[in-house]
Parts: structure tokens; sequence; C-alpha cells
């Protein structure tokens, strides 16, 4: 097996992975990511036991247990590029032996589920609403550095959304990922289902205007009118197809969670966005500490 190189995988001088500043002992097998590091917190302080607490630049790490539950919460900060950093160095802290530096003949897989905020796409999706990403689609470019494949369903959602929003001049190439099947049928009652689109920023490349111009001003509107079967788009974020996509790649079961704390077909935004995510959090790791 060939070994990884020091300058590849990164590993600090108390065994831990560089950006995380986790040790493949401090982190357990179901996993919840958030963006914002204080929500690190507002997630483990429902947990029974926290037996580790760390933390590297904007990564915080909290393990801990619900009953026999083992869990651990990481934030990633926003954006593709910080998930490449989390889901590559998670998958790095279960499935690559850090004493030989090589990848382990057995592989584990994770449960990585995403708890967030998002904003709506439809007008039925109301503010302070959940929303469970049936597949995420990315905008961004991130995928396109790693060797991917799509099923035959995907292909297709991939290939009518192009040609819906006409895309294919303004923006990076699209890439699709499906939810962890073992994952989503848990999350039904009380959650809208739908497409989540990822874009790489939270202003022009969300079709917000302040004092830019934006290359493509019917973008929302193409968003939240696509369907294909009984697909639709729900909302977007910032997060959700890197995720699913490093994660299937990997053989990882991922999911994303979305409070909803602006709508913006109906223009309207949270009256209150932490009570949003704290009801969000609580309906969830009920879910997940059963899982």
């Amino acid at each position: 097996m060939q070994r990884i190189a020091e300058s590849e995988l990164i590993i600090n001088n108390r065994g831990a992975v560089y950006h995380l500043n986790v040790r493949p002992d401090e982190l357990a097998n179901t996993i919840i990511t958030v963006g914002d590091p204080d929500r690190v917190k507002e997630v483990s302080k429902h947990f029974d036991k926290v037996e580790h607490t760390l933390q590297h630049r904007e990564f915080i790490t909290h393990t801990g247990y619900i009953g026999k539950k083992r869990i651990s919460v990481v934030s990633t900060g926003i954006g593709p590029d910080n998930i490449d950093i989390v889901v590559n160095e998670l998958d790095a802290l279960v499935n690559i032996d850090f004493e030989t530096r090589t990848i382990k003949p057995n592989l584990t897989s994770l449960h990585l589920i995403r708890l967030g905020t998002s904003g709506a796409l439809q007008a039925n999706i109301p503010v302070d609403g959940f929303v469970v990403s049936t597949h995420g689609l990315g905008i961004d470019n991130l995928l396109h550095f790693y060797r991917h494949d799509n099923n035959e369903e995907e292909k297709q959602l991939l290939q009518a959304f192009i040609t819906h929003t006409q895309s294919q001049d303004s923006l990076s190439y699209p890439y699709i990922t499906g939810a962890g099947s073992q994952l989503l049928k848990h999350f039904v009652e009380g959650y809208h289902h739908g497409i989540t689109v990822t874009c790489p920023g939270f202003y022009g490349p969300q079709g917000r205007v302040l004092r830019l111009g934006l290359s493509n001003p019917a973008l929302i509107d193409r968003l939240t009118q696509f369907r294909f079967g009984q697909h639709s788009i729900t909302n977007f974020e910032m997060e959700t197809s890197a995720i699913y996509g490093l994660g299937k790649m990997m053989g990882h079961q991922c999911l994303s969670i979305s409070a909803i704390v602006a709508n913006r077909v109906k223009k309207e935004f949270s009256k209150d966005g932490g009570a949003a995510v704290e009801n969000l959090i609580k309906k969830s790791i009920e879910i997940i500490s059963k899982i």
C-alpha cells in the first residue's frame, strides 16, 4: 500500500489531523456539521456527556454521547472550499492509518448530517420551516477537481437543469449528487423535501444586488420554476452539494437539513432565526440519536 507523504496529509505533533486538530479516537462515526462555530455548543448542550472539546481556527469539534449513541459535532465555516477541507479530513481520520500513512484495508462509512440555514425558493415553504435535501446541485466548481460519476437519474436531472436555466455560458458546469438513502428515510414528517442548489457565494451567486449588477439576473426565477418529474428546487445555500459529492465518492452516508431563514420568492426573513435553528436542532438530534 502506497504511503501518503507528510505534505499531503498533515498530522500535528499531538497526532491530530491538521485543520480540524482531531485525533482518530476523538471522532464518532455519526457526525453533525454546522457552519457557525458558535452553533457547535448549541448542539452539544443536548448531549448527556461531552468527552472531547477541540478547536483550530474556525473548526470546533465536540464529541460526546446521547444515551449510548456517540456523536461528534464539527463546525465547517462557510462555503464549498471549507467543506473540501472538513470532509477530506473526517474521512482521513477513519480510513487512513496515521501510523503507517496508508489507506486502511477495511473502510468505515460515516454518517454526515449537516444542520444549517438556507433560503427557500418556493413560495409554499415557510420561513422557519425545515427542508431536507434530496439532492445537492452545485453551481460552484469543487467537484470538477475530482473524478466522479452520476447515476442515470442524476444525469437526467443535470441535463434538464442546464437546459432550463440556460446556464452553460454564465455559470460553472453544474454537478449533482443524491442524499444518503439510509439517512433520508428517517427525516420525513415535518420536513419539506427537494433539490438544494449550492452556490459559491452569498450575494451575486444567490442573486442579491447591492452595488454590482448580475451576469444572470433571471437565475432565481429559473431555479424556482425548474421541474423534472416529481423534483423541484426548494432552497439554496453554500455547502450541501460539496458534502454530498465528496461524501458519496468516499462511501459515506450524507444528509443536509436546513432551517429556512429567508423566503426569496416572498421576500421574507425570519424574525428569530436563532429560534428556528434551535427547533431544527432539537427535532433532528432526537432522530439522529436513534439511527
